[in-house]
């Protein structure tokens, strides 16, 4: 019998699992890791992997904007211009910023997952630029921030451009913690 392939993105999840279940920078307690058996995820969805035009945010386009974090402080970001693309039909516009301090782009959001499906404080992505300038926007890649695994982290909140009602459902699932 012929193994089946694994996937890039079946690769990253189980590096991911792995990291989280045995690495000592683990964001989760050692009492989480006991019996740890890997993350949740929703279903692969291929129309959710997508090359996007980076479009021209108005007259943000370059602002450096301080976005607030879980723990009352706050980071750098530039606001780099927006992705518009549809989910199951529904039409649906974010922001994409990009981190001061690393120089990549970095998309937080809250969608109609978050709070059930998904993490109450939103997850993040981090789109890849092209050499053609379009951006690689996997959402079956979005994750949660750390601050959903445990205390002592400092994690930026999505702004409330970049909360939609439409329900993303790839990538992360919500932590949910042994009892």
């Amino acid at each position: 019998m012929i193994p089946k392939q694994q996937s890039r993105l079946d690769g990253f999840r189980h590096h991911r699992d792995h990291y989280f279940g045995h690495d000592p920078d683990s964001p989760l307690a050692v009492a989480d890791r006991d019996g740890f058996a890997g993350l949740g995820y929703f279903p692969e969805r291929p129309d959710l992997a997508l090359e996007l035009p980076l479009e021209p945010d108005g007259a943000g386009i370059g602002e450096e904007i301080d976005l607030p974090t879980s723990d009352g402080g706050s980071k750098p970001f530039v606001r780099a211009g927006r992705i518009s693309f549809d989910v199951d039909g529904q039409p649906v516009t974010l922001s994409v910023f990009k981190d001061v301090e690393r120089g990549r782009f970095f998309l937080p959001f809250k969608d109609g997952t978050t709070g059930t499906e998904t993490y109450a404080g939103g997850r993040y992505l981090d789109p890849r630029a092209r050499p053609d300038g379009t951006l690689v926007v996997d959402f079956n890649y979005a994750y949660n921030p750390y601050c959903a695994y445990g205390e002592g982290w400092s994690c930026p909140l999505p702004p409330a451009e970049n909360e939609v009602a439409t329900p993303i459902r790839a990538g992360e699932l919500a932590f949910v913690r042994k009892q």
